[in-house]
């Protein structure tokens, strides 16, 4: 299969997104079309180091590699220190503004390195390589950054895009099984928010995708990768449209907070989160029951979710009062009326949100 190669608009020009298998073995002629740099730059964890360390740094050595930079992959090191980190490793290793970074890894490899490359020196190039399904699909593309604090997730990042984004289908081979799964929560969440063909492809091929079938990949991820490219190119800061890509995301966000980024994979966090978001949506007499069932029942369907968090749900919803949706300290959520459809509602009374919690605390 040829590479696919999808187009994003941004604010300092325009990317591509390079799909296919086996597109890394071209990653240094793609690199040196991007015109000249001063030095080459991975950064990975040490999973991906383990797996991949020898394979990337082959493939960018003729493209000026110098030095490659290894740093915890784990939600909870997602933050201020971890930046700091690298951004002193950069420095020993001479990195200046020409420099181009290569974030190899999933969603909090790509979170830390952005805001690194958005940081450092004051912004210096940025190229993706992302290795985990939630990275291909979602995280890798749009340009969004940044780190999470005790109080909340992201709340400190930029937006700033990639030169270039290479996604390569064979990388996700060395995937543990939970985190394939966790990616296909938001693989879900593209069918909601504007795509039934997939949603209903995924109704009727969610084992052939969960075994990593190549075929179900190839139309899957591109799909994906298309309908958030549509979405940032018309809304890359987020003052509008892009907040449908948060479906599910606030529940989320505030599962992930109250467990100390501790317990679930942002993909669990999100499954449960579009749950609660469908059940919501239906007390509010926005989505009929049944649509509900069929979102929460291919939710369920892509294996056991941890536990809903012991915290009460006014805890919950004190920590969603920090999300970035919110306005005037209203509660805003992005909510679904029929599968293939998203939008911004709010102000949403707490008493609602409290309500779904406690229905699904009490059934978990």
């Amino acid at each position: 299969m040829n590479p696919r190669r999808i187009a994003i608009d941004s604010e300092n020009g325009r990317y591509e997104v390079v799909y296919g298998a086996g597109v890394l073995s071209s990653a240094a002629m793609r690199i040196k079309s991007l015109g000249k740099n001063t030095g080459v730059f991975l950064l990975c964890s040490p999973r991906v180091a383990r797996h991949w360390r020898r394979k990337f740094e082959r493939a960018l050595r003729s493209a000026g590699l110098r030095r490659t930079v290894i740093f915890d992959d784990r939600e909870q090191s997602k933050n201020i220190a971890t930046v700091e980190r690298v951004c002193r490793e950069l420095v020993r290793a001479g990195a200046d503004r020409r420099a181009l970074l290569v974030a190899a890894g999933g969603g909090v490899v790509g979170d830390v390195a952005g805001f690194v490359a958005a940081s450092y020196l004051r912004g210096v190039g940025l190229l993706h390589v992302p290795t985990t399904l939630v990275a291909q699909v979602d995280s890798a593309i749009g340009g969004k950054t940044g780190v999470n604090l005790p109080e909340g997730k992201n709340l400190v990042g930029a937006f700033y895009s990639p030169r270039l984004v290479l996604a390569d289908p064979l990388t996700l081979a060395t995937l543990p099984a939970r985190e394939f799964r966790s990616g296909l929560y938001e693989v879900i969440k593209y069918g909601v928010i504007g795509d039934p063909r997939l949603f209903t492809f995924l109704e009727n091929s969610i084992e052939a995708v969960a075994n990593r079938d190549a075929k179900a990949l190839d139309f899957v991820i591109p799909r994906c990768i298309e309908a958030k490219a549509k979405v940032v190119s018309r809304d890359e800061r987020e003052s509008g449209l892009r907040e449908i890509l948060n479906f599910g995301h606030t529940f989320a966000h505030a599962f992930e907070t109250a467990t100390a980024y501790r317990k679930y994979l942002h993909g669990e966090a999100v499954g449960w989160g579009m749950i609660a978001a469908s059940r919501l949506a239906g007390r509010m007499g926005l989505l009929p029951s049944e649509e509900a069932t069929r979102i929460e029942r291919l939710v369920r369907r892509v294996g056991p979710l941890p536990s809903l968090p012991a915290a009460k749900p006014s805890r919950l919803i004190e920590i969603m009062h920090a999300d970035k949706k919110v306005r005037g300290g209203k509660l805003r959520l992005v909510l679904t009326r029929k599968i293939g459809t998203a939008e911004t509602f709010g102000p949403v009374a707490p008493r609602l949100v409290a309500g779904v919690l406690r229905q699904l605390s009490a059934e978990s």
